[in-house]
């Protein structure tokens, strides 16, 4: 597949964005990007109460929706936030929020805080819906999807499974904030992170794999299950590709043949240098890139994804 357009926005001399293309659903209302306000006394942005869920869209198909709105509302039922909406009713508000973005390539996201409320129990509050569909955006740039991204192993460690579940996806994220920094400052295009025992767990918003003799490891435990994971455990199954969930640890991206990152925001990125060393021969390996084909596949193309008038 060719190398993907980010759709990117013009920005200002400040390094604000203008005017987003795109459409906002808020609490009953679809609005400009740059009409959707939010109160200062949200919980969301007060005490960070909110969980969140971020899909794409590409050529008009969105990629494995009902997967996405199922994890939805998984997260908010855990967090004990209710979704103002039936499942159904909350699919078809979340399809015409694309479909009036009048994007075919997008990158879509919805949220739900404890809204706003007083800040002690029994918080008697409606919670805040939001849904916004906005270009497509991805982690790294196109051009280092093709050639290979740059990583390091974050300072900063992922936040333990124990203090909050990962498969709960949420927008507490300041220590992920605290690795782009690192990974800034270092000059690369990403940093993963590690758990409190040094084993590997995820970048800032991907998961990550390491190829070795051919066959995909991937960390199992203490991490996000994300959508695009499962879709490449998916596609390796069905191209006869072994694959392995098993605690990682640095050494075995020193040392491996491939890797490379997998999430909404970019589909699958190859890893070519991680802390300064060459991962492989450096270049994007073949199991990468058939992973990364087939994956983009799919995004246009049923069951896996829903083709929607835009």
């Amino acid at each position: 597949m060719a190398a993907f357009d980010t759709n990117n926005v013009e920005l200002e001399e400040s390094g604000k964005m203008t005017d987003l293309p795109g459409c906002v659903y808020l609490d009953g209302q679809f609005v400009p990007p740059s009409d959707a306000k939010l109160s200062v006394f949200d919980a969301g942005f007060i005490s960070g109460h909110m969980i969140f869920d971020a899909l794409s869209a590409w050529q008009g198909w969105i990629f494995e929706l009902d997967t996405h709105i199922d994890r939805f509302y998984r997260s908010a039922h855990a967090v004990r936030i209710e979704i103002p909406h039936p499942k159904e009713e909350f699919r078809e508000i979340f399809v015409e929020t694309y479909r009036r973005s009048g994007l075919k390539d997008s990158f879509i996201e919805c949220l739900v805080t404890r809204g706003v409320s007083t800040p002690t129990p029994p918080f008697d509050s409606r919670p805040t819906l939001i849904i916004f569909a906005v270009p497509y955006r991805s982690m790294v740039s196109p051009e280092k999807i093709e050639t290979g991204a740059s990583a390091i192993f974050s300072r900063t460690r992922n936040i333990p499974f124990e203090c909050v579940d990962p498969r709960i996806k949420n927008s507490n994220r300041l220590h992920s904030y605290l690795a782009l920094l690192e990974s800034m400052d270092a000059g690369v295009d990403e940093s993963i992170m590690l758990d409190m025992d040094g084993h590997v767990t995820e970048a800032r918003g991907a998961n990550v794999f390491a190829v070795k003799d051919g066959i995909l490891y991937t960390p199992g435990e203490g991490i996000l299950h994300g959508i695009t994971r499962h879709a490449v455990l998916e596609i390796a199954q069905d191209n006869d590709i072994e694959a392995v969930a098993i605690a990682l640890a640095p050494y075995d991206f020193y040392n491996a043949d491939e890797a490379f990152f997998a999430s909404t925001a970019g589909g699958i990125m190859p890893i070519v240098q991680v802390d300064g060393r060459q991962v492989g021969d450096g270049r994007v390996g073949p199991l990468s890139r058939l992973i990364k084909d087939v994956y983009w596949e799919r995004h246009v193309s049923a069951p896996w994804s829903t083709p929607v008038l835009v």
